[in-house]
Parts: C-alpha cells; sequence; structure tokens
C-alpha cells in the first residue's frame, strides 16, 4: 500500500470522478491504502483499467465504470450500477476535470467555454445528485469538491476555469446547507501548484519547476498525495463537523481567511 498512518477507512466506499490518471488516481490508492473500496469514472477506459490494476496490485479493491462527466445520462448510469454492485456510496470526490491551458479570454471559443462548465459544474452536480439519496437514507456521507487556488486569485489567464472552479466552490457552500440536516458534509480542497500531466499539458514542465520554486513554503509544488491526505481527513471521522469550507494546500502562494 502507498499510504502513511492515518485513519482508517476500512467499510467505506468511495466513487472518484476521473479516477483514471493524474490527481484521481493518487486519491484512488491512497483510499484505497486506508482500506476504502474504491470506485473510479472515467472517460479514458484504459486509464480507468489501469488505476484499477494498481489499486489492486497492492491488495485493495477497485470497481470502474466508463463515463463522460460531461455526460449527466451516462454519468448517473454508470453511478447507479456502482451503487449497486458496491451496495452503498459513502463519499463522493468531485475530481474530474480539464486543463485551462492558460489561454487568454481572447481565445477562449464558446465550446471552450461550455467544455469548463459542462465537465466541472454539470458532472459534479450530477454525480452529487445520483449519490444523494442514499447518503440521505443512511444520514450520512461525505462530498469532497476539487475546486482550485485559482477561485483565490492565484491564477493567470483560464478564466474559463477560474469561473467553472468558482461555480464548484459555490455548490460546495449550498450543498453544505442543504445537506446537513442528513449529516452529510460537503467541503472543497483548492489545491495550489501541482505536477499533473493536466498542469504540464497547461503551462509545461519547465515553468512548473520555475513557479514551484518561488513557492513560500519549502519552495516546491504541492504533491498530489498531500491533496489526497486533505481529501482523506474530509472524509473521515475526524472531519464530522467541518462543512461548506474550502480549503487550500498551497504552500502560502494565497493565504485567506477571517
Amino acid at each position: 500500500m502507498t499510504g502513511s498512518a492515518g485513519p482508517s477507512l476500512t467499510g467505506r466506499v468511495v466513487l472518484i470522478t476521473g479516477g483514471g490518471s493524474g490527481m484521481g488516481r493518487t486519491h484512488g490508492l491512497e483510499f484505497a491504502a486506508r482500506g476504502a473500496t474504491v470506485a473510479i469514472t472515467d472517460i479514458d477506459a484504459a486509464g480507468a483499467a489501469e488505476t484499477k490494476a494498481q489499486i489492486e496490485a497492492q491488495g485493495g479493491h477497485c470497481i470502474m465504470r466508463q463515463a463522460d462527466n460531461a455526460d449527466a445520462a451516462a454519468l448517473q448510469s454508470a453511478i447507479a450500477a456502482i451503487e449497486a454492485e458496491a451496495g452503498r456510496i459513502d463519499i463522493l470526490i468531485n475530481n474530474a476535470g480539464v486543463s485551462g491551458r492558460s489561454l487568454p479570454l481572447e481565445r477562449i471559443t464558446p465550446e471552450l467555454f461550455d467544455e469548463m462548465f459542462a465537465v466541472h459544474v454539470r458532472g459534479a452536480f450530477f454525480a452529487t445528485q445520483a449519490v444523494v439519496a442514499g447518503m440521505k437514507s443512511r444520514r450520512d456521507g461525505r462530498i469532497v469538491n476539487i475546486s482550485s487556488s485559482f477561485t483565490m486569485g492565484i491564477g493567470n489567464n483560464a478564466s474559463h476555469y477560474t469561473a467553472a472552479k468558482s461555480a464548484l466552490s459555490g455548490l460546495t457552500k449550498s450543498w453544505a446547507r442543504e445537506f446537513a440536516p442528513w449529516g452529510i458534509t460537503v467541503n472543497a480542497i483548492a489545491p495550489g501548484l501541482i505536477d499533473t500531466p493536466m498542469t504540464r499539458d497547461s503551462i509545461g514542465a519547465a515553468r512548473i519547476a520555475e513557479l514551484g520554486a518561488e513557492i513560500p513554503l519549502r519552495g516546491r509544488t504541492t504533491t498530489q498525495q498531500e491533496i489526497s491526505f486533505a481529501a482523506m481527513w474530509l472524509a473521515g471521522p475526524e472531519a464530522a463537523m467541518m462543512t461548506g469550507q474550502v480549503i487550500s494546500p498551497n504552500g502560502g502562494v494565497a493565504i485567506v481567511g477571517i
């Protein structure tokens, strides 16, 4: 197992959208390392199969379904199949995303704008809709949305990406109030700079290294595992009274609060 010591999640079922690569794959490996049954959806069936293989190679259990996060009907169908197989979904990580490609406003087409909201906002909205009935029936559940530190004014260009991630942060707060009477918590993580395939596609490895060296805390990028550790804490019993919050592991690039 890859995970470090931490709270056990044995007996819990976690669904991770976009679990076929990058941060989603890391979430899957780390949740499995703490005993959770992992379910993943991804538009890339081969990537999802590779994540499943890696989880099972380290002794975990993984369920996978191919689904486009932008296709609400297909996504909800995949989630229904996962819930039927697993028996329940206790934790939802709305992780699926696409790169903003560091585009200035003038180069953002209607198609790119719509893609951002379809994947990040519609996808999270209808994935949450698909799992929340079961969570309400059990009066328990954890929802973690992956937002971005771009929503805190860190980003340069990619305003369509920032707008979509800001909407996701807004949904976090709205759902936290709405679902609180059923014991369901909803929080978001707004990662700082992370070296992922998506980030490399957006700005390149050299720029990631340059920006990482400028981060006040430790002069490096945040790791994918560090985001997974935050997600596992929010999904675990220690965070029972944490809801409606956006936390940002970003190394001090943005410091926000009361």
